[in-house]
């Protein structure tokens, strides 16, 4: 098993190739692939194939996986693409690993 630095949900943005500067959501994550989808990134045509009776078939626009070297995380407090770090917080007497922005100024701390 391999790790994934993000999460689905998570806002990010490409930061190589074709779509390199749009940013988007997480909607998906393949940790065994090392794979992410997207919102509106990497769209593809999709020839589909109607399954029940009265389902339409024909060419839909679908989102694709690319690399999740390409993404880099955009901090929710500092709005900037980011590396992340990891810290140990207590929390309720419980410690939890936390993601943390590794911009100087910021130190913003997130799930």
């Amino acid at each position: 098993m391999s790790k994934v630095h993000v999460k689905t949900g998570d806002q990010v943005v490409v930061i190589n190739g074709k779509y390199r500067g749009a940013r988007g959501k997480v909607l998906q994550v393949s940790p065994s692939e090392g794979k992410v989808i997207v919102e509106k990134i990497n769209m593809v045509k999709k020839h589909v194939k109607p399954r029940q009776m009265g389902e339409p078939g024909g060419i839909i626009d679908a989102e694709s996986a690319l690399y999740a070297s390409k993404v880099q995380l955009i901090c929710p407090k500092c709005g900037r693409p980011t590396r992340i770090g990891h810290v140990f917080v207590d929390v309720k007497g419980k410690t939890k690993k936390m993601r943390v922005c590794k911009h100087k100024d910021c130190g913003a701390q997130f799930e």
